[in-house]
């Protein structure tokens, strides 16, 4: 029993670890769609958030399926635990790279307008904190989850720079205000996946130390600072 315990646990870590490089994608090409204006970059992320969302359900069936049939304990049930939630968090950093992918559609007949510098900023954030979340939950790496969560105000002060600049433009140059609320909207989707990076950063310290940080990143890092 235990050994085919393993062996489900193990395929299904190779398929959130898969879920995970295509999310990434998603990320990358939804921005530059965005920047390049491409119409059909964009249509490749939204086409591809069906395979998504059939490997989010496949991943949570599974997971069911294994708390049902094995009642597993300790660490076997915070990891299944841990693969649950960061499931969902993935599966809705998809959606936000549709988003952003519907904006750069629709900035694809605003040739003129210029994306902001710092967007270019909070991609390159944001898609390293994707990246290092997923590698602090393969290599079960507290400090690494712990840098993810650091990152996080990084990408929160640009968002705001962003949108101080959009709100400056829209009141300058009303004939803006179109490309700037796309671009406004694609700044908070960036945002938002940086928060969903940070989440599965604060699963992965739970996973590892049975600890759950949320709303209390100070104290756990500070405490992991001085130890």
């Amino acid at each position: 029993m235990t050994k085919h315990l393993d062996r489900e646990l193990q395929s299904l870590r190779s398929s959130l670890v898969e879920q995970f490089g295509i999310v990434e994608q998603m990320i990358q090409r939804s921005v530059r769609s965005l920047v390049e204006r491409n119409s059909d970059l964009a249509d490749q992320v939204i086409a591809g958030d069906a395979q998504v969302d059939k490997t989010d359900i496949y991943i949570e069936e599974e997971c069911l399926k294994l708390l049902a049939l094995h009642q597993p304990v300790a660490t076997d049930m915070r990891w299944l635990v841990t693969v649950v939630k960061t499931n969902s968090e993935l599966e809705r950093m998809a959606d936000l790279a549709c988003n952003i992918a519907e904006r750069a559609k629709s900035l694809s007949f605003l040739p003129l307008y210029p994306v902001p510098d710092e967007i270019h900023e909070m991609v390159s954030i944001s898609t390293r904190m994707v990246r290092d979340a997923l590698d602090s939950f393969v290599e079960r790496d507290p400090e690494k989850a712990a840098a993810v969560i650091n990152e996080d105000d990084r990408v929160d002060a640009l968002n705001r720079k962003v949108i101080d600049q959009l709100q400056e433009t829209m009141r300058q140059t009303p004939d803006n205000v179109e490309p700037a609320l796309h671009c406004f909207s694609a700044s908070r989707q960036l945002e938002r996946i940086a928060d969903l990076a940070e989440n599965i950063a604060e699963d992965v310290i739970y996973l590892v130390e049975g600890t759950i940080v949320r709303h209390k990143h100070d104290a756990f890092l500070d405490s992991s600072t001085n130890e």
